[in-house]
């Protein structure tokens, strides 16, 4: 009995640092958008077009013979919507980290997590918590806060920061879409959305720019690290690990992508951060964190990354 508790104690532990590794993988995220001399919409289209063989590749290998069947129509049409609102968030995320922080703008995109619980309020009529309150306070107040004191100041950082809370509410919307999708496989789903995504992405792209190819190979292998340690890499680990491990722990664990990549806009960007607002950071990943232990348990898909 102590050896089969021991055991599952080590599982549990295991999964909870694979999904801190995807976490971690998405949070690079930034970095690969900022390095990438290409427009934001073209971004969004290389890392999805090119992760689709390797997304492929695992479908095939655990799926088999039911790799990419979904199980009707309407469940296709709902990943269609839910494509469009993922294009239009990421689109708009990318075009945020080109006004303002990694840091802000990472953060204030995974508030994602509130619009969710009120989309699922109005929409399906589901009920609210004190719990939520609290997250919605503690959110919102550390999201003020970094706006207030941001180093930046400047009108398109104001800008870059409004942008990254739209794309919040459209990637609450996909989130919300893809938490009805349940009785579907998790990488078919991940498959159709990223193929979808980059169709969308690629709409936007055209109306962006003309400039549509990397300047050179390093572009090149820039946004192939992209697309394979964020969008394979990040999504793969965090679908296959989040099922699998308590939702406290689960919550805790997609914290890393926000956190990695403030850690690394600093690092890598200069983008450093004072004690007050690294006050008002803790704030609201603090209120993110209460907010996903709110919708973990009501997702029947354990689909919940960004970026």
């Amino acid at each position: 009995m102590k050896y089969i508790l021991m055991s599952s104690q080590l599982k549990s532990a295991q999964n909870f640092f694979i999904l801190c590794l995807g976490g971690s993988l998405i949070g690079l995220a930034p970095l690969f958008v900022r390095w990438s001399e290409l427009s934001p919409s073209w971004n969004l289209c290389y890392r999805m077009f090119l992760a689709l063989p390797f997304l492929a590749l695992i479908n095939f290998y655990y799926n088999g013979s039911k790799a990419f069947k979904l199980k009707s129509r309407k469940h296709l049409l709902l990943v269609l919507v839910a494509s469009l609102a993922f294009a239009g968030d990421m689109s708009s995320w990318h075009w945020s980290l080109e006004y303002t922080s990694v840091a802000n703008a990472t953060i204030f995109v995974n508030t994602a997590s509130i619009y969710m619980v009120i989309f699922a309020v109005l929409v399906f009529k589901e009920s609210i918590s004190k719990q939520f309150v609290l997250s919605f306070i503690l959110t919102f107040v550390g999201v003020i806060g970094l706006i207030y004191f941001s180093n930046i100041k400047t009108e398109g950082a104001l800008m870059g920061d409004g942008i990254a809370l739209m794309a919040a509410f459209l990637y609450a919307t996909y989130l919300l879409i893809i938490s009805r999708l349940g009785e579907e496989s998790s990488i078919n789903i991940i498959f159709y959305t990223t193929l979808f995504t980059g169709m969308f992405g690629l709409i936007f792209a055209l109306f962006e720019s003309r400039e549509f190819l990397p300047s050179s190979s390093a572009q090149f292998y820039n946004l192939l690290a992209m697309a394979i340690l964020c969008q394979v890499g990040g999504q793969f680990f965090i679908t296959y690990s989040l099922p699998k491990i308590k939702a406290s722990l689960g919550s805790i664990g997609l914290l890393m992508q926000p956190i990695i990549a403030t850690i690394f806009g600093a690092i890598v960007f200069y983008e450093y951060l004072n004690f007050i607002q690294l006050s008002f950071v803790i704030l609201a990943l603090l209120g993110i964190y209460f907010a996903r232990l709110e919708i973990q348990p009501t997702m029947e898909l354990k689909h919940e990354t960004q970026n």
